[in-house]
């Protein structure tokens, strides 16, 4: 090859290898300067390569799960598009930069799109589709609009399912031609993404531009966001103008329980990343056991109800055309396998158990005369059908009042009267089972409320995201005395009393409350009135507990009992001290240090007499 000429404003050539010719290819340059010509040697064999996939179709979609993560279930799949296997141009960047080299570029897009909605209409995946697009391609001339839209509505597509996703390989220019083409689309009822926020040429121009429905967070700053401050307040930032603007937040790229956990307590909506899934071309129609695991989680603070959509196995449905033999053949393959459903267009007709199948096939030649006659024969067609929303609670009780065959067969989880998965009795009777232990283990008996684990897991996780909140340890003054003279009974009445007290007046949606043991609790505060909470708690614990004294001791301000030495000796009447820490980002590190710090404010207020408040105006 020769070397290339490197002078001003001249032309660059080399010589091509034998047997390829040369094509002036012509961009725009960067900050309105003439376009660049850069020749592209074109290889007869590559040309040959694209024209032979795009002639044959030799293209496979594979989908990745968008998982919401409120609900802890899959919301949307990203279609995603592979060359043939064994293939120079298998890898995507490869494939589409050999089109564009052939001048086939918007030729292959197109392809691409029909073969990815093509597949998620014969897969009937639940939710919506996000449809890959290059911007460039949607401003050259030769861009086919209505396309995309006719084959939404011959493949049975609702347009409102599918997002245009834009993906960015170079910079844009014309943002008002681009403006003019996604309002195209939007007018046909699709809604449109914008792909790796933060990376790449001119994504935060293109969010002021075409406010996206949708935007998407590039995974490197997803990536480690839970042990780096720089990454997580760069996400607070986005989720916060995505607030203010109407979009909503993706996260790519989420790879661990970290990551996961959060992106979740920032508020980000949704997350998509190996952690939940890798891209596949069956893809999961639930998340896996790990990840609802680590979104479970939070089913212990207040407002978070574990759902149907857990139990979901993503079972993939027969139609009732399927016969009796290949459903025979299918639980023959699979042990495991309890249930099917039979699914048309993505709405389920009937269910088929495993055993009710086989005790119908049991009987001599029943397979033989029955063998070749559609499933439908044989189904339940009136299943047990259960919203993904609906809580495990209410999921049960459906369970325990069908009838014996449903209770067999197991029910089908949907979303919106549409398929998304099948669950077994025995699975719900686990997971409720699993709950209750956790509830046990981490609640305290007494009152209810979050024990020691889940109020150490609170203090971590607002630290992990730099999160300021005050910490204030509450505990009874003359609870011990009281508990001896009144009893026990008296003295579990009156740490109830506390709890509820501590309860009503802390925000269920900001604060956490917490009972330590005995008579110690911990609330956690991130409501910006703490303080005046804290106040009128003191009050309410003070009216409540006027009520378990006689007159004459609320007039004395106290009662006579015997210390341990058989003294008579003077007990003041119940009161309630409350010390409390301000705990700014990045000052404490670990959930021992905040309890530490809150353990010193609260001897400080029970050394003031009464109901009494401490605040450390120390921020730690």
């Amino acid at each position: 090859m020769t070397a290339p000429a490197l002078l001003d404003d001249s032309i660059v050539v080399v010589s091509p290898p034998k047997g390829a010719r040369i094509e002036m290819r012509y961009a725009l340059a960067p900050h309105g300067l003439p376009p660049i010509r850069d020749p592209v040697p074109t290889d007869p064999e590559m040309e040959f390569r694209v024209r032979e996939i795009m002639e044959g179709r030799a293209l496979t979609a594979l989908f990745q799960p968008l998982v919401d993560l409120e609900r802890g279930a899959v919301a949307a799949y990203e279609g995603l598009i592979r060359g043939p296997s064994n293939s120079p141009l298998h890898s995507p960047v490869q494939l589409f930069r050999a089109a564009a080299l052939c001048n086939r570029a918007v030729e292959i897009e197109h392809l691409c799109r029909r073969v990815t909605m093509e597949s998620f209409a014969r897969l009937g995946l639940p939710g919506d589709l996000f449809l890959n697009v290059s911007p460039e391609c949607l401003l050259r001339p030769e861009a086919r609009y209505g396309e995309t839209l006719a084959a939404t509505r011959e493949l049975g597509i609702d347009p409102q399912r599918v997002v245009i996703e834009l993906t960015e390989q170079q910079p844009t220019y014309d943002y008002d031609l681009l403006r003019e083409a996604v309002e195209h689309y939007r007018a046909m009822g699709f809604r449109i993404a914008i792909d790796d926020l933060g990376e790449g040429f001119s994504s935060l121009r293109l969010w002021s531009e075409l406010r996206p429905e949708f935007v998407k967070i590039d995974m490197h700053f997803i990536q480690g966001c839970d042990v780096d401050p720089v990454k997580m307040q760069f996400l607070r930032s986005i989720q916060e103008i995505a607030r203010n603007s109407g979009s909503e937040v993706i996260a790519e790229g989420i790879e661990t329980a970290g990551e996961l956990r959060c992106v979740r307590d920032i508020g980000i909506s949704r997350g998509q990343g190996y952690f939940f899934a890798r891209p596949s071309a069956c893809p999961p129609l639930a998340i896996t056991g790990e990840a609802a695991a680590g979104l479970a989680r939070r089913s212990l603070a207040p407002g978070c109800v574990p759902t149907a959509g857990m139990l979901a196995q993503p079972v993939v449905p027969i139609g009732s055309g399927a016969l009796i033999d290949d459903v025979y053949a299918i639980f023959e393959s699979r042990p495991e396998l309890q249930s099917l459903a039979v699914v048309d267009d993505g709405m389920p007709r009937g269910i088929i158990g495993r055993h009710a199948l086989i005790d119908r096939l049991a009987r001599p030649f029943r397979r033989e005369l029955f063998g070749r006659k559609p499933c439908h024969a044989v189904m339940n067609p009136t299943p047990q059908l259960v919203e993904a929303g609906t809580s495990l609670l209410e999921l049960g009780q459906l369970v325990a009042e069908s009838n014996v065959r449903n209770l067999a067969d197991g029910f089908i989880v949907v979303e919106n009267g549409r398929y998304r998965g099948i669950g077994t009795s025995l699975d719900l009777m686990r997971e409720i089972t699993r709950l209750q232990l956790i509830a046990a283990r981490h609640a305290n008996p007494l009152t209810g409320l979050p024990g020691n684990e889940p109020i150490n897991d609170t203090i971590a996780r607002w630290l992990e995201g730099n999160e300021p909140f005050q910490a204030a340890y509450c505990d009874l003054d003359n609870f011990k005395p009281f508990n001896d003279v009144h009893g026990y009974a008296r003295g579990d009445e009156v740490i109830r009393m506390a709890a509820q007290v501590l309860r009503d007046h802390a925000d269920a949606e900001r604060d956490f409350v917490g009972h330590i043991g005995g008579d110690d609790f911990m609330v956690l505060f991130r409501s910006e009135n703490w303080e005046e909470r804290c106040r009128r708690a003191l009050d309410g614990f003070a009216a409540a507990a006027a009520a378990m004294f006689a007159p004459e001791e609320i007039a004395r301000g106290g009662y006579d009992t015997e210390d341990r030495q058989g003294k008579r000796v003077f007990v003041p009447l119940l009161s309630l001290s409350v010390g409390v820490v301000n705990v700014a980002p990045r000052t404490l590190s670990t959930h021992h240090q905040v309890s530490s710090a809150a353990v010193v404010a609260k001897k400080e207020a029970k050394k003031i007499p009464g109901n009494s408040l401490f605040v450390e105006r120390r921020i730690f």
